[in-house]
């Protein structure tokens, strides 16, 4: 296996504390709530690929004194789906609470610190404030990781949001081909989207869409010819941006303040991406011209060795976006014990 050092802090590190974690690590999955999601697609597919890979994985044990962690197994995307309201879905992960409260001891042992919830889609992250201490104490799992949208880096995991399935094979080692400085499509629901698209939306060097305006024609076209992918920040902070610049081996650049980038344990960011502050969108096209053409190639190419951590897959693949979401768990595993 390419151990590819360049991408992570430590490949050392990385590597003895996830042999660790696959020998060790064992998760208790309350009974009730959701089992696997029937619909593994779309760009909240994350969350039911958790959901499924968690049960097909080797970390589940049924006895939940030998757990480090325990799962909380309420899907707010699947009742969403369902039409309930964000007020019922609040209640209800409220009341599922209560109920293992009272009927196990595990939560009040550490007030749930050694607990777990994944939700992709954003009304989510709003249900759980409904339960403080599933705010303030239990780990959240989230697309929505933003610093100003209530996410606490050292204790919750950013999950990486992925659009499943992938409609096109993955890009990468393709440099050559890519003419276009950066591309960026999508709807203007921020500040720096509505300044992206104002300023630049008329540049013959950047490929500015609005797709509130002109839709999306060709878009992974686009994907494969451009150097640069633009990931702007949104209102709901959460967007498959970057997970498709990293399948179509388009180097992201990332203007998001705020933002918790997926496995920013593990991956060192800057050897395969872009990251600038929400402020630098005037500059854009200046700061990337500055970069050379020595600089993208060691970015391009790092960047086909992530793709491999952005993908879900059913089973679970090791170093998967799976697997990697449960390395940053194993990194939260010690808590204190009330």
């Amino acid at each position: 296996m390419d151990a590819s050092p360049g991408v992570y802090h430590s490949w050392k590190v990385f590597k003895t504390n996830y042999e660790e974690m696959e020998r060790k690590l064992r998760v208790f999955v309350y009974p009730g709530g959701h089992r696997t999601l029937k619909r593994l697609a779309g760009k909240y597919a994350s969350e039911g690929f958790f959901f499924k890979n968690i049960r097909e994985s080797r970390f589940v044990t049924l006895d939940p004194d030998g757990a480090h962690l325990f799962f909380l197994p309420v899907s707010c995307h699947k009742l969403r789906g369902q039409g309930v309201s964000w007020e019922d879905i609040t209640n209800g992960i409220r009341d599922y609470v209560w109920r293992l409260m009272i009927r196990y001891p595990y939560w009040n042992r550490t007030l749930g610190a050694d607990h777990f919830f994944v939700t992709c889609h954003d009304i989510g992250v709003r249900a759980t404030e409904g339960v403080p201490l599933l705010v303030k104490n239990s780990i959240r799992v989230v697309c929505s990781s933003s610093y100003n949208n209530g996410y606490i880096p050292h204790k919750d995991v950013a999950l990486p949001q992925v659009r499943m399935p992938f409609s096109y094979p993955a890009g990468g080692n393709d440099a050559i081909t890519r003419r276009t400085l950066g591309f960026w499509a999508g709807r203007t629901s921020s500040d720096v989207r509505s300044a992206l698209t104002t300023v630049w939306s008329d540049d013959d060097e950047l490929d500015i869409q609005n797709s509130q305006q002109n839709g999306t024609r060709g878009k992974h076209n686009k994907f494969y010819g451009a150097k640069f992918c633009i990931c702007p920040g949104r209102s709901e902070v959460n967007s498959p941006c970057i997970a498709d610049s990293i399948r179509y081996g388009c180097v992201p650049v990332i203007m998001s303040d705020y933002y918790d980038l997926p496995f920013n344990d593990i991956l060192d960011w800057r050897k395969f991406s872009v990251i600038l502050k929400e402020e630098d969108v005037y500059q854009l096209k200046r700061i990337l011209q500055n970069i050379s053409d020595e600089d993208f190639m060691a970015l391009h190419q790092n960047l086909v060795k992530v793709q491999r951590h952005f993908m879900w897959n059913t089973p679970p693949m090791r170093y998967d976006a799976f697997h990697l979401v449960m390395y940053e768990l194993w990194l939260r595993r010690h808590v204190i014990k009330y």
